[in-house]
């Protein structure tokens, strides 16, 4: 398809450089084609970070950069090259999980991936279940009571129990579970395939990921990264593992699910008999992959040390050889779109006369599909002016491009004063921003800007709506497309769709960059009160509850 790579830079190189003034109405559906039409082509093979099609995609953007007039961002130029390491299991090597003395060979009832800290790892320890390993007493969570698990390995449920609390904190809390394990001594985590995690992914399917490398980004002391290093071992257990772990125990494996099934049981923990062995034998390799980075300096002297940043992650999943057919991953909506909206979010901001007065910067981010891993480094790395800080960050991730939607959904708006400045902005285009249709997905967690969330700065994720057609067209994306090979450009794209993103973001980061005061968490927020405690606060308007 040389043709189209060919056809969709020369349009893409057609953008007018001269500064002028942004009509809110100019935003071009030509432009947005053609930076998907190059992204999402067959030459650049997936764009799986580390790989030739990820630095084209990423020279790419940086090209694009460069003729906005944009200022680079990276440590070196427009680049922020980030040190992987790359684990995949050793051939002939099989992993196992022992329970008790039995054996189970990694992708059948147990599953783990490759470790990149260690390539020969042996790990044996006792055992105790935890119900649903949470810790965190101040939110009813309080697992370990009662429990010694110095130098063991906990047991414990996939989750959160059912009705506790919101989507968006038990995802949080479900992703953090290791970290609680590591503060209370404990040296390894299996987690039990409970019917809801089967649910989301079938066993079969989980399974196979343990023939996925595994990437972890190298920190400045040369360790690769871990919120939680002391867990040396983590493995899933299903059906025959499962019952394996509580041969023995003061309650079968078949009990202990009958008993989470309740809505709200919280199973108290015990200790186990059978001892768990884990063997894995890993190739650990180097790579770089970088983000890239474009900034507009702010104009105000008081206020350009506050960046507004955009980010979209230009990374998919690569080429599939075992795939039969098609065997691509293009990523056209997942998420050339993405970055297709932050380019000419760009364009907008670099042709308009009135500079803003914050900074501006515009991220694409690699690794995002391996683990939010670009951002994450992004976020802990900042790349702010000397002195400065990130005051927000707008995320841009798979708008579904396929239908004129009439609606949004602000992920992440009820946290923060970016709620209102997203409400206000969409109202300038004539649309309005709905409730989250599916809070069962805690999509809020799941995207890059959770990783600047962490490191305590309000964040906002804009998604096209379900009114009309959008449900339909949303959840069919989701069900038949996402994630897999015809992700391309086959899929009816309405580009005039994809200009209406790109303005509303535009919009949005407008308010933000121009705004008297930085955007703030809510007071009593649990992520604004976890993440940024000491930050002032703004009051929760009336009616969007506290979270």
């Amino acid at each position: 398809m040389r043709h189209i790579l060919f056809t969709a830079a020369l349009l893409a190189a057609a953008s007018p450089l001269a500064a002028q003034t942004t009509d809110e109405s100019a935003f071009s559906p030509e432009q947005v084609r053609a930076h998907v039409e190059f992204l999402a082509d067959d030459l650049l093979e997936g764009r799986d970070a580390g790989t030739r099609g990820y630095d084209i995609a990423a020279l790419y953007v940086a090209s694009r950069f460069d003729a906005l007039g944009l200022t680079p961002g990276g440590t070196k130029g427009w680049y922020q090259p980030i040190e992987f390491v790359r684990a995949k299991f050793k051939d002939g090597a099989p992993a196992t999980v022992t329970i008790g003395g039995k054996p189970f060979v990694n992708g059948s009832d147990v599953m783990m991936t490759a470790f990149p800290r260690e390539a020969d790892q042996l790990v044996e320890a006792p055992t105790v279940f935890i119900g649903y390993g949470l810790d965190s007493p101040a939110h009813g969570f309080d697992d370990y009571s009662g429990l010694d698990v110095r130098g063991k390995i906990v047991v414990l449920l996939y989750g959160t129990p059912e009705g506790r609390t919101s989507s968006e904190i038990a995802a949080h809390l479900n992703s953090e579970k290791a970290k609680m394990a590591a503060r209370r001594g404990a040296i390894g985590v299996v987690t039990l395939a409970t019917p809801k995690l089967t649910g989301q992914m079938p066993w079969k399917r989980l399974a196979a990921m343990s023939a996925s490398s595994r990437y972890v980004w190298v920190g400045t002391d040369g360790k690769p990264f871990s919120s939680a290093p002391e867990i040396r071992a983590t493995a899933y257990a299903h059906g025959p593992a499962a019952e394996a772990l509580f041969a023995g125990a003061p309650m079968s494996w078949k009990r202990v699910l009958a008993a989470a099934a309740r809505k709200g049981a919280m199973p108290r923990g015990f200790a186990l008999k059978a001892p768990v062995r884990v063997e894995r034998h890993s190739v650990i390799e180097k790579m770089i992959s970088p983000n890239v980075v474009g900034v507009i300096p702010g104009s105000d002297p008081a206020l350009a040390k506050e960046v507004v940043m955009l980010t979209a992650h230009l990374d998919h999943d690569g080429v599939d050889p075992k795939l039969e057919g098609d065997k691509i991953y293009n990523g056209a909506m997942d998420n050339a779109a993405g970055i297709a909206t932050m380019l000419e979010v760009a364009r907008a901001f670099a042709e308009s006369k009135q500079r803003p007065k914050r900074t501006v910067m515009f991220a694409a981010v690699t690794a995002e599909e391996d683990g939010l891993l670009g951002s994450q480094y992004l976020a802990k790395h900042p790349l702010a002016p000397a002195g400065g800080k990130v005051a927000a960050v707008v995320n841009l991730d798979m708008p579904v491009l396929t239908y004129d939607f009439s609606d949004v959904i602000a992920f992440g708006g009820e946290h923060s004063t970016l709620g209102p400045i997203a409400d206000r902005a969409v109202a300038r285009a004539g649309i309005k921003v709905s409730p989250d249709p599916m809070p069962e997905q805690g999509v809020f967690t799941r995207s890059d800007h959770y990783s600047f969330v962490v490191e305590g700065v309000p964040s906002i994720m804009l998604a096209t709506g379900f009114a009309g057609e959008g449900r339909e067209k949303f959840m069919g994306f989701l069900t038949k497309t996402y994630h897999r090979p015809h992700d391309d450009l086959s899929q009816g794209f309405n580009w005039q769709a994809g200009a209406k993103f790109a303005k509303i973001n535009y919009l949005i980061a407008r308010e933000i960059a121009d705004g008297t005061e930085a955007p703030r968490w809510y007071a009593k927020d649990f992520f604004g009160d976890t993440f940024a405690p000491s930050q002032p606060k703004a009051p929760r308007p009336a009616g969007t509850g506290a979270r």
